[in-house]
């Protein structure tokens, strides 16, 4: 089942400009560059199936409400760190958009099996020499 790429609807983000951390003198204490990313996941134009995977994510980021949240401030922009909010959204959205393969048990080979039991004899072997020298 190929399904084709999921677009994240702009209307069910939500952006916050902050003050960036760190270096950066004087102009990281003036201008709000960092962008905080909200993202409500049951609010959200996501299929269902993928909004199940998405909050089964073991992620820090997603809240107790399912409320996906970024904070991005590596561009020295506004408009750049947003684009980089969206572009990180989307990878972890396009992780869970496609479905798990579901995995089918299957038998060992008769190869295999010979080959574990003979292996097993000759450690057997190995270990009955390692005893005390009979006559």
């Amino acid at each position: 089942m190929l399904r084709a790429p999921i677009q994240i609807d702009p209307d069910d983000v939500e952006f916050s400009a902050i003050r960036a951390q760190g270096a950066g003198g004087q102009n990281v204490n003036k201008v709000s560059s960092a962008v905080h990313l909200r993202y409500d996941i049951h609010a959200s134009s996501l299929p269902a199936d993928v909004k199940e995977r998405m909050l089964a994510l073991r992620d820090s980021r997603i809240t107790q409400e399912g409320v996906f949240v970024l904070k991005a401030q590596q561009h020295r922009t506004q408009e750049m760190n947003r684009a980089d909010a969206l572009a990180r959204l989307q990878e972890v959205v396009d992780s869970v958009a496609t479905p798990p393969r579901v995995r089918r048990a299957t038998k060992p080979t008769y190869g295999s099996k010979q080959r574990r039991l003979e292996g097993k004899s000759q450690r057997s072997q190995i270990k009955n020499l390692r005893g005390p020298v009979r006559d």
